[in-house]
């Protein structure tokens, strides 16, 4: 039976255009304030919550699984329904998430609420990459950046301005803080209640391409360990550093705004990063460069912590520039665009479980010990096994090469029929990638 491809979709007029990309850029704004905004307010959530050092620890860990586990809604979602739709719904599920946080009476409440956010910026992280490819094919590389920076932004917006917020209301000042950013959150929601539907546009079901296979790759093994790893140098950094340097005397107004700057410093780093990384012979002397620069972050934090303290928290950003390299080396590892996708959600999915664990076990050993000498031993392990995957990760190869009997473009499996898996759904990570490939009958 012959298979028809439907004809590809008029595209938007320039208004259109315009606004969807208002609409992908102003949801970037969002997509980290629910994370960056609870670190430097930690205290006065433990306080006003009641709650222990290890269920702190459970707060910075949520973002990460959430990120992990709820944006594998995006793909059936986005099949099912209008685009503009569900990103309109997944930005008022942020405000939603972010006020009921604010007001919660309880941990469990607050847990709800944090979820809730989660999952409204899981759903951008996971779409908007598409988005841009769909509306913006000519010009991917313009709005992947303009949305990119604009997340940057956000984060650094929400890590430098949020204890600010909670010391100028005073009482309970910390629920402000949190809930003010559901504002910017509706506004993104508005565009995208205006984008109309898409004349062509399929919604049929979308099904996700076999990947066990990658289970016995080595290089795939490597880079989802390096991902994680490097997944969780940030979300310590985020989660904890402006509290630890709280309770080393700073105010919280400073810590703040020092967790501020270090989310600025990653905007130019993470722009200038993957052009280097494509040079085969650059990438191990980066990943030297970025694992000096976070034991040298780290080390002036743990010797002289409210000395130079904008010069750790700029090292460490520096030692960040781990998460724009290895987004870049998955696409050098893989040979064609399925495989890319494949090693990609493997990587990605296993990464931030992995990563899961770093805030969450320094809040445990925080509540134990009563210090951060965990925190410390934690970083260190983590930048000496980065040190061993990444070193891994940079050696040139391919992952296609280690999958066991593929058939067809790597990456993708033949099945007993001997029809080729229709789609590469990629989703829970930070950038990731939609990939389809046409369905071809035998002799097409």
């Amino acid at each position: 039976m012959t298979r028809t491809t439907p004809a590809p979709p008029s595209a938007p007029g320039r208004r259109g255009l315009l606004l969807v990309g208002a609409a992908i850029v102003l949801t970037g704004l969002n997509l980290r304030t629910a994370v960056n905004s609870v670190g430097p307010v930690l205290a006065e959530i433990e306080h006003g919550l009641g709650v222990s050092s290890a269920a702190a620890g459970v707060i910075t860990t949520l973002p990460v699984l959430c990120f992990a586990l709820l944006g594998l809604a995006g793909p059936p979602l986005a099949a099912r329904f209008r685009d503009g739709h569900v990103l309109a719904a997944a930005m008022l599920a942020m405000a939603l998430g972010l006020v009921g946080r604010a007001v919660a009476g309880s941990f469990a409440l607050f847990v709800l609420g944090t979820v809730a956010a989660m999952a409204g910026g899981a759903l951008g992280n996971v779409l908007l990459p598409g988005l841009v490819k769909r509306y913006f094919p000519e010009r991917t590389g313009l709005l992947v950046g303009a949305y990119g920076t604009s997340m940057a932004i956000g984060g650094a917006l929400a890590s430098g301005a949020t204890a600010g917020i909670a010391a100028g209301i005073g009482t309970d000042g910390w629920r402000w803080a949190l809930g003010i950013w559901a504002a910017l959150a509706l506004v993104a929601a508005v565009p995208w209640l205006a984008v109309p539907a898409r004349p062509g546009s399929s919604r049929g079901a979308h099904r996700s391409v076999r990947m066990r296979a990658l289970a016995r790759s080595r290089l795939t093994w490597a880079m989802g360990v390096m991902f994680g790893l490097q997944a969780m140098q940030a979300y310590v950094i985020i989660g904890w550093t402006a509290q630890y340097l709280r309770d080393q005397g700073m105010a919280a107004a400073t810590a703040g705004l020092l967790l501020g700057l270090n989310a600025v410093v990653v905007i130019p780093v993470n722009a200038v990063v993957p052009s280097l990384t494509v040079r085969q012979r650059l990438q191990r002397p980066l990943l030297l460069l970025f694992l000096g620069c976070y034991l040298a972050g780290w080390t002036g934090l743990l010797v002289s912590p409210l000395t130079a303290t904008w010069l750790w928290m700029s090292l460490l950003a520096l030692g960040m520039g781990t998460f724009a390299m290895v987004l870049t080396l998955m696409g050098l590892r893989a040979r064609t665009p399925e495989s890319t996708a494949a090693l990609s959600t493997v990587t990605q999915s296993w990464g931030y479980v992995l990563a899961g664990v770093g805030p969450l076990l320094v809040g445990v050993l925080r509540g134990v010990t009563g210090g951060y000498t965990g925190m410390f031993v934690l970083v260190y392990v983590a930048v000496a096994l980065l040190l061993v995957s990444g070193w891994a990760v940079c050696r040139e190869r391919y992952v296609d090469d280690e999958l066991p009997g593929a058939a067809g473009p790597a990456g993708s499996r033949t099945d007993a029929a001997g029809a080729q898996g229709p789609d590469v759904e990629v989703a829970g990570a930070e950038l990731p990638v939609t990939v389809s490939h046409a369905h071809r009958e035998p002799g097409a």
